[in-house]
């Protein structure tokens, strides 16, 4: 039984690459309606503001520590001696390997088309074993009622195992909680990894994400847009932390 623990309004679990990706691939082989969300802080921030989005995020069954300061946070408040975040983008590539080894099917829903070319590029060169059984692009709005189940319809049409969402936090976060038990797959909430893996944005060096210097890089890369959210949200999350692990 994988253990949980709640860092503000988000049910954490405690895991590791391994054991997260043989859990996700235990679930996808045998198709069943399965959610998984990479959160880092930003999404947890949200989370914790929004207390609709909480309660979305918290019916995800699988919600893993994806930022070093969400790991920190954890290992501080409940000694759970995690060595590693589970960054969605490397949890992506896990699961991607084993979906490989098993020949299974993934569909790949939201991004722009570019992204989406160049990311099945990614997976033929890098994975051939995995079929990519169907492409979503994403509309970049909420779906109508009718849209929506056609969606539902043409990816369990499609004998998809792995459902890759790629709709940015935390609208990816919101979808893959209203399908489940109406999609039969296993969902993974792990945007970034589609602009990552197809190279159309870069990621930061691995000793800025080893260090939690991550959203530092992307503010550099995108200061007018980011520098409010991460001025709100980072230091939101200092006080939250601190506030939990000494008067809660």
């Amino acid at each position: 039984m994988i253990q949980k623990k709640q860092l503000l309004s988000v049910n954490y679990a405690i895991v590791n690459y391994e054991q997260a990706s043989d859990h996700l691939i235990e679930k996808a082989k045998t198709r069943t309606s399965y959610g998984v969300s990479a959160l880092a802080v930003h999404g947890l921030i949200e989370s914790y503001w929004d207390r609709t989005l909480s309660e979305q995020v918290n019916k995800i069954p699988l919600v893993v520590a994806d930022g070093q300061p969400i790991r920190w946070a954890l290992n501080s408040i409940y000694g759970t001696g995690m060595k590693d975040r589970v960054y969605g983008p490397t949890l992506t590539l896990h699961v991607l390997e084993k979906a490989n080894r098993d020949h299974l099917n993934v569909y790949l829903y939201g991004s722009t088309a570019s992204t989406l070319k160049q990311f099945q590029a990614f997976i033929h060169k890098t994975y051939p074993n995995v079929h990519i059984c169907g492409v979503h692009q994403d509309r970049f709005r909420d779906a109508t009622a009718e849209e929506d189940l056609e969606d539902i319809e043409k990816i369990n049409a499609s004998g998809a195992h792995v459902v890759l969402v790629g709709r940015g936090c935390p609208r990816q976060e919101k979808w893959v909680a209203d399908h489940l038990g109406k999609v039969n797959a296993m969902m993974m909430a792990v945007g970034a990894a589609f602009d990552f893996h197809a190279g159309t944005q870069k990621q930061a060096p691995k000793w800025m994400q080893d260090n939690g210097l991550e959203w530092f890089f992307r503010l550099t890369q995108e200061p007018k847009r980011l520098w409010k959210r991460y001025l709100t949200t980072n230091s939101t999350f200092v006080y939250l932390f601190l506030r939990q692990k000494f008067f809660a």
